[in-house]
């Protein structure tokens, strides 16, 4: 079984709902109103079953108004289609709201369609009629789409209809599970006993009974109950079929404000961030609009439709203060209220009164703002992604020049690609040098280059302007790279990265391998002073203000510690490398024979100070070597 959804188009009183009533035998206009006025107002639903070449298809038929007060409805309608099946009137021919509506398919990127000529019976020449259609659909991506003469009325065309669409929908491949399932919110409604239940086209992945889900963009978590498809209830549910979902924990919105879920909303996994207020998109206006047609201004009110929701925002274009007929350009769309959508998706912006379309749109920056709109950067991010907006390589290669370097799970999650197109788009890139595959991130080689070229040239300027310093502090490293690096654990893959290519890291240091700290001139005296006051108490040293008097003596103490001379206790005391070990090996052998010692034994063993004792011992606790149990020391382990 394969799963479809097609879409009516057309004219109002062309004859969509009646045609879809030959076909299915379901009347999509379910409302009274509709059945009074004999027009449809609200989108209807029906389903067809035709056997295709190697499968049986199920075809969910989404059902539009034609009526120009309702293109809103109509376009939430057919928004994720596979086919589409453009009514034209025989008798009327080709008439406004055709034309609109042929317009708004081609700007929400449907490729594939049927047109059913109906009320064939009327016309005054068939062949003409046919003729007149085939001439206005000269340029657009139907100019070829088979055309079938029909009439309800007399029965005729409506099998030789079923035959094409069987053979049209055999042909297509079903929607892909890309892993990123949503659906579009048609209908909203509670049953008794039953609780909340949403419907609409599944496009992206699949649901399963129990699934958590989110309520877009208002971030409503829920809970998958039951799903049903054309009336069967089933476990699970994939791409490309009519839906019915109850929520648990979810409550209908029957008011404005309210929270719960409504018409409009987007239902999908927890794992795809949340709502934006502003996107960046390449907005095209028709090729078939007159060049006299009033241009859409900068800054212009609109209604955005997208899915099955419109909101209200406005538009700005990054060159220009206007876009004419025929004519494609890079825009920033802000929104009153935040809305979801993923990059790839495809959009109809119409004037802000609902009364006229005005262009379509894809999506290329769905978390866009305001601050970098019009910058160098984004502007080339936008333009190479307007060029090719179905190209993943295209997607991922821009998203790492401009951001440098992201973390994988979340590249391009907000997207119409797929995990694996993702995955074989850094791939490309790795092989041509332009990317950086580590795992969790990837990182623009170009900029990781230059990165690591800066840290270099830190390290190599210490060892150049302090050679009797051992290295350089990560600390200060971490400082001057930091407004460089766009993820903090960078740095750590930095020194990984160094440490394998001729660096060391000891402690908070990092340098060269080859580097050997060098004792200056000038820090001479300063040094055999500091080794002579060590060396005359070696177990009771003098204090720190008494060893290093001046700056001179604290330049020759550094040096003396980071060569591992001498080794810093506390901020006052210091003792020589040889004297700490022989104070620790004293300290050992004593407790080894009495079993424990207290500090004051320990004191008077090594003849030493309370002032350097108790730190002394500190150190060798926190070093494993003993350990305080009261007033005494044990041994931890054995030296």
């Amino acid at each position: 079984m394969k799963h479809f959804i097609l879409a009516t188009a057309g004219h109002v009183d062309h004859g969509k709902s009646a045609l879809v009533k030959a076909l299915t035998g379901i009347d999509p206009d379910r409302l009274p109103e509709e059945k009074a006025r004999g027009i449809t107002i609200e989108l209807g639903f029906a389903q067809l079953e035709l056997k295709g070449p190697d499968a049986s298809l199920n075809i969910g038929i989404v059902d539009v108004p034609g009526h120009e007060d309702f293109v809103k409805n109509m376009v939430a309608g057919v928004g994720s289609i596979d086919l589409a099946l453009l009514v034209v009137a025989a008798d009327d021919g080709w008439m406004p709201q055709t034309e609109e509506h042929l317009q708004i398919l081609i700007y929400l990127g449907v490729r594939r369609a049927v047109i059913a000529l109906t009320k064939i019976d009327l016309a005054k020449s068939e062949d003409a009629a046919e003729s007149d259609v085939r001439a206005q659909l000269a340029g657009t991506v139907f100019h070829d789409a088979p055309i079938v003469r029909t009439s309800v009325t007399v029965g005729r065309g409506i099998e030789e209809l079923k035959a094409q669409l069987a053979g049209e929908f055999g042909s297509l491949v079903p929607q892909a599970d890309i892993g990123k399932s949503r659906l579009a919110v048609d209908r909203a409604f509670t049953l008794r006993g039953i609780g909340t239940v949403v419907t609409g086209t599944l496009t992206g992945g699949k649901f399963r009974r129990g699934d958590a889900i989110v309520v877009q963009p208002a971030h409503i978590p829920g809970r998958i109950r039951a799903i049903q498809s054309h009336n069967r209830e089933v476990e699970e549910i994939g791409p490309g079929a009519r839906t019915a979902l109850n929520l648990a924990d979810v409550a209908i919105a029957r008011d404005k404000g309210q929270r719960g879920v409504w018409r409009g909303d987007v239902i999908t996994l927890p794992d795809f961030g949340d709502a934006s207020g502003i996107i960046d998109a390449a907005v095209t206006r028709s090729s078939r609009l007159p060049m006299t047609t009033r241009a859409l201004k900068h800054g212009a009110a609109v209604r955005v439709h997208h899915g099955s929701r419109n909101s209200a925002g406005r538009i700005f274009f990054q060159s220009g203060e206007e876009l004419r007929a025929r004519e494609t350009s890079v825009a920033q769309l802000r929104f009153d209220t935040p809305v979801f959508m993923f990059a790839g998706d495809r959009f109809v912006v119409r004037e802000a009164s609902g009364q006229s379309t005005l262009a379509g749109g894809v999506v290329l920056d769905p978390e866009a703002n305001v601050k970098n709109f019009r910058s160098a950067a984004q502007r080339d991010f936008l333009n190479q992604r307007t060029r090719s907006p179905e190209n993943a390589t295209v997607f991922v290669g821009t998203q790492l020049v401009r951001d440098v370097a992201v973390r994988r799970p979340t590249l391009l999650v907000k997207s119409r690609f797929s995990r694996a197109e993702i995955s074989a788009a850094i791939s490309e890139l790795s092989e041509r040098g332009i990317a950086l595959d580590c795992g969790d991130r990837v990182l623009d080689a170009k900029w990781w280059a230059a990165f690591r070229g800066r840290a270099i040239s830190e390290i190599e300027d210490e060892h150049r302007t302090h050679p009797h310093r051992v290295g350089l502090e990560l600390a200060r490293l971490r400082s001057v790279l930091g407004s460089e690096m766009p993820l903090p654990e960078l740095f750590d893959a930095l020194i990984s990265e160094l440490c394998q290519n001729g660096f060391v890291h000891s402690g908070e240091i990092i340098q060269r391998a080859t580097h050997r700290p060098t004792l200056p001139h000038s820090l001479q005296s300063a040094c055999a002073r500091i080794r002579a006051a060590l060396a005359l108490k070696p177990f009771d040293p003098p204090s720190g203000k008494e060893l290093v008097p001046d700056a001179i003596s604290q330049q020759a103490l550094r040096f003396l510690c980071d060569t591992g001379e001498v080794l810093k206790i506390t901020d006052d005391v210091f003792l020589g490398s040889e004297e700490f070990a022989k104070m620790r090996d004293a300290v050992s052998k004593f407790i080894r024979a009495k079993g424990s010692a207290s500090v004051s034994d320990l004191r008077q063993t090594l003849g030493s100070s309370r002032r350097v004792i108790v730190p002394f011992l500190e150190r060798l606790d926190r070093a494993g070597v003993t350990r305080r149990v009261g007033d005494k020391r044990t041994l931890r382990q054995e030296l």
